[in-house]
């Protein structure tokens, strides 16, 4: 089998990044990306990326789930000498990413805990006779003597960090065997490094730079939009609803992810979906580790499934059809947000992004931001990572906009999401964050009392329930001074005021308390812009108005190719059980698609399909003719 591994020119002291043969690398490096892989250009970014790395330089690459930084590291180590080590904290995903690289004809292995002595023993007489281009580690084997003393044995190429924002502290998937891999260039300094990730603020850009001692490397920023994603948020109203009503009708049929905080709730959601007819399967750590893997393999490999999970699931899932993230529960900040809803349209088709969240969603965070490890710096980051998730969520503006700039980049309105859609009316609700502030203030001033939102709305609405009447809040002089609102509205306002920092929780029961910034309002020396609830919410014909597909969709195939697409389908499932594979390692759909639409009568044909590389096209070139030339096609 070729490995497709060109030398380089090479000094004492490693490849000469100043060499003329810089120009050979980056055009053997667009020669691999065609004849292995079966792309005709690299997308924006990726060919500076590689070409610094085969040269032998240190990078640090911040580009978007889909945004194909696995081909950053992986030409590479097909065009140096030598095995590229690749660092994955995925362990229970490693096999499928090895698969897809071995069903390109890639020579590819992984060690970690999952095999037994004589599967490890095999890939290691693999790397030390140089029989592989990679090899796949999980981060805590680098902290053992015997796996370092096997890499001095072998040829290095490349070492590549993936997920690089786990050695982040006080990260959202943070791991700490990850802070050892900052020792790489010290016991081998003549190898590159690249480290990279899906996403990351200002911050935490600088926390992977310096724990990784990739402060001198040079860093790639691309962007972080993914236009084909519409990006949606509506306030919570019987949410298993909702979330029910989006899958049947826009996304019936389709593979997606439902996020849920706890355990509980994604065992329900599971169920309740199943229940009305919505293949649905659990995952959380709850579960036994058999369980987990059996239910994340059906995801992969089958079609049309809905994997209900808290945030324990998804972070390297390389499946590119899931058509729609949902979040039941409001995530604990905008950076893991985008990541979550970043695993929807990896194939560049239009995706939805749904979040279902209310003010009992915020109790819910205080809470565990009060409750939470770390001292009271740590719990005011927290706290500022959920404001700006509040921000996001009550925004006026576009929502992509407000993504960017959280990632300190800059956008214009994008036209595919539920705010540029059907743009929310915003109004001065000074005087309703007066009274709202001012009730807040009698209870706790007057009083010695804190209440919940509930109370509040009650006086307010001037309600004379057991609970008020209990405490004679009929005889404060807000009582029934909010007549004009109703008790959403009331729960709106209540909602917006903690997401502008003008009120905050505390305890099991989420009282209210005034802030700094009350009085602000209250001296009437501040005004209090505030979003009307929306009660039309953007639907299926007007996702697609927005959407900015790279590839053909379904609906864009005449109408003769949709029942070819449909057996190329279903030759796919058939391929991929016999092979024991998910069926994207055989072809992507955006691939089957194009074969559809094209209906190529030869292999030379075939071969200029995006996506068919040398591998696929002797492996598969025939069977798929052989589908496209059945009688009806």
């Amino acid at each position: 089998m070729s490995s497709y591994n060109g030398a380089v020119p090479t000094s004492e002291n490693g490849p000469d990044i100043h060499d003329a043969g810089d120009e050979t690398w980056g055009s053997e490096a667009a020669q691999v990306l065609q004849r292995v892989f079966g792309y005709a250009s690299f997308r924006q970014g990726q060919q500076e990326i590689i070409d610094h790395v085969v040269g032998g330089g240190d990078a640090l690459v911040l580009m978007p789930t889909g945004g194909g930084k696995s081909l950053c590291y992986q030409i590479p180590a097909l065009v140096r000498q030598g095995v590229g080590v690749v660092v994955s904290p995925l362990i229970a995903l490693m096999q499928d990413q090895v698969d897809a690289l071995r069903a390109l004809g890639v020579r590819a292995g992984f060690l970690n805990s999952t095999q037994d002595y004589d599967e490890r023993a095999s890939v290691e007489s693999a790397f030390l006779a140089g029989e592989l281009d990679l090899l796949y580690l999980a981060p805590e084997r680098l902290r053992t003597e015997a796996t370092l003393r096997l890499l001095d044995r072998g040829k290095i190429s490349l070492f590549a960090i993936d997920e690089a924002h786990c050695v982040a502290q006080w990260g959202h998937d943070f791991r700490p065997d990850y802070l050892a891999l900052s020792t790489l260039h010290e016991r081998w300094p003549d190898v590159p490094r690249i480290a990279l990730t899906a996403t990351a603020t200002p911050a935490t850009h600088a926390e992977i730079a310096s724990r990784l001692n990739l402060e001198q490397a040079r860093h790639f920023v691309a962007s972080f939009d993914r236009p084909n994603i519409q990006y949606r948020i509506e306030p919570k109203n019987e949410p298993k609803r909702q979330l029910l009503k989006l899958i049947r009708a826009e996304h019936p049929g389709d593979a997606g992810i439902v996020y849920c905080l706890s355990r509980s709730s994604v065992e329900k959601i599971a169920e309740f979906l199943t229940d009305n007819g919505v293949q649905a399967l659990p995952y959380h750590a709850g579960l036994d580790a058999r369980t987990r893997a059996e239910n994340q393999s059906r995801f992969l490999r089958e079609d049309g499934l809905v994997m209900v999970a808290t945030i324990a699931f998804g972070m390297g899932i390389d499946k590119p059809d899931v058509r729609f993230v949902a979040h039941l529960d409001l995530p604990k900040s905008v950076e893991g947000y985008y990541q979550e809803t970043g695993r929807a349209g990896r194939d560049g088709l239009p995706s939805t992004a749904w979040l279902a969240y209310g003010l009992q969603d915020v109790v819910q965070q205080r809470k565990l931001i009060d409750t939470s490890e770390g001292d009271d710096a740590h719990r005011r980051r927290l706290g500022t990572h959920l404001e700006a998730m509040l921000a996001l969520c009550e925004t006026v503006e576009c929502r992509r906009v407000r993504l960017l700039d959280y990632f300190g980049q800059r956008g214009d309105s994008c036209g595919n999401c539920d705010t540029c859609l059907t743009p929310p009316e915003s109004w001065d609700g000074t005087v309703a964050a007066q009274k709202v502030l001012s009730t807040v203030f009698r209870l706790d001033r007057e009083r010695r009392q804190r209440f919940g939102t509930g109370q509040i709305v009650d006086i307010l609405l001037g309600r004379s329930t057991p609970k008020v009447l209990q405490h004679r809040h009929d005889s404060l002089t807000v009582f029934g001074v909010g007549t004009e609102l109703g008790e959403a509205e009331w729960r709106a306002v209540v909602r917006q005021l903690l997401a502008q920092g003008l009120l905050t929780v505390e305890g099991d029961y989420g009282t209210l308390l005034l802030t700094e910034a009350s009085s602000e309002v209250l001296g009437r020396r501040r005004q209090v812009m505030m979003r009307r609830q929306l009660h039309k919410q953007p639907q299926g014909e007007a996702r697609a108005k927005g959407a900015k597909p790279r590839r053909m969709t379904q609906e864009d195939l005449p109408e003769e190719a949709v029942p070819v697409f449909e057996r190329l389908r279903a030759w796919r499932a058939a391929t991929a059980k016999e092979q024991g594979v998910p069926a994207y390692v055989i072809f992507h759909d955006a691939t089957l698609r194009e074969f559809a639409a094209r209906m190529p009568s030869s292999l030379a044909e075939l071969g200029t399909v995006s996506g068919v590389g040398e591998n696929k096209l002797a492996k598969y070139g025939q069977e798929i003719l052989d589908v496209l030339a059945e009688e009806g096609a």
